[in-house]
């Protein structure tokens, strides 16, 4: 089935940093360098709201589905108003903010920045500070799952409790021998994924009983087509909210891959896109797949791409039969790959 991809009358000027689903529609929030926060009505295929700043903005996130929250180059952490349009500074950091997450269950917004500070404030109080945590070294990624909230600071996975921010679990070693880059917790369980900066994916999910615990890492990209390793950072990684076994990583060239956790399975590998992989992002009914196309810093040849920033939206997961089913398919010709790759035990 085919469709257009958004549209925006004034383009998106600059990387996007990250794309999120609101948390009960079809509405994505975008967050870009080119300092606009812009909220998108996916089902409408309309612009809602187009907010700019006078800082570049590295992450987004919901409160719900008139709120969100943006992180800045300036340090700021800003709220929004979807509904009145208006926006207001709730805290900064000393350096730039590059996270920010909302938990329902506690009613915090929290980030954290490169002056290696993780900041949470209860929404319910007046821009009041609720904790300050001096983590002592760069966070590179954050995730929030119930009450925990899981932070990636250079090989390891630190694990705090929100109710209890001064004090956290004990750090969980990650069997990395080089830097994460992104951390994702598993919906409705215990357990996370973490995706490194040279291509790997180190998966741990717990259960009641200890015998169906998962751990394992493998590389994303075994060999490339010249039989050497594939060197390439995973930028983001996002489980499917009705299949908690099901995740998709994006990578820094531009693959997108669906994995089963449970099976140690590669389910599809969608065809190259133009750009990295910047964000991914599954809306609450785990079935569409949001990916930003974009370049992101990383790597100077980037900046020299003429290729645009783009968003593509896919079908995801079937729940019952576990088939690619492609809802929208944007300028390139997307296929199912239903090759039974195994991805445990790779190093």
């Amino acid at each position: 089935m085919t469709g257009l991809p958004l549209v925006f009358d004034s383009p998106i000027q600059d990387a996007i940093s990250s794309i999120q689903f609101a948390p009960q529609s079809n509405n994505l929030l975008i967050s870009s360098w080119d300092s606009c926060l812009r909220l998108y009505d996916v089902d409408g295929s309309v612009l809602r709201l187009e907010a700019s700043s006078e800082a570049s903005l590295l992450d987004c996130c919901f409160q719900n589905e008139l709120v969100g929250f943006s992180a800045g180059s300036d340090g700021s952490i800003r709220r929004y108003d979807f509904h009145s349009g208006t926006s207001e500074v709730v805290g900064n950091h000393d350096d730039l903010s590059i996270c920010v997450g909302y938990s329902n269950e506690t009613c915090q917004v929290i980030s954290v920045g490169l002056d290696n500070k993780i900041l949470a404030w209860d929404t319910r109080m007046e821009k009041e500070l609720l904790c300050l945590v001096n983590v002592g070294s760069e966070v590179q990624s954050l995730s929030l799952s119930g009450f925990e909230m899981m932070v990636a600071v250079g090989r390891s996975v630190y694990v705090y409790d929100l109710r209890n921010l001064a004090k956290s679990i004990p750090s969980k070693k990650s069997d990395m021998d080089v830097n994460i880059k992104c951390i994702s917790s598993v919906p409705h369980s215990r357990g996370f994924a973490v995706g490194s900066v040279d291509g790997r994916v180190a998966l741990e999910m717990s259960s009641s009983s200890d015998s169906n615990d998962i751990r394992y890492m493998f590389r994303c990209h075994p060999k490339s087509t010249e039989k050497r390793l594939h060197l390439v950072s995973v930028n983001d990684i996002v489980f499917n909210t009705l299949m908690d076994s099901a995740f998709y990583t994006g990578d820094n060239e531009g693959y997108v891959i669906g994995w089963d956790a449970q099976s140690r399975k590669r389910l599809f590998e969608l065809p190259r896109y133009p750009n990295s992989i910047s964000s991914l992002s599954i809306n609450n009914k785990g079935q569409l797949l949001a990916v930003a196309s974009s370049y992101t810093y990383q790597e100077a040849k980037e900046r020299l791409s003429t290729i645009k920033e783009k968003i593509f939206l896919k079908y995801s997961y079937n729940k019952l039969t576990m088939s690619v089913q492609i809802h929208f398919i944007v300028e390139v010709q997307v296929g199912s790959d239903h090759s039974q790759d195994d991805c445990g035990g790779n190093d």
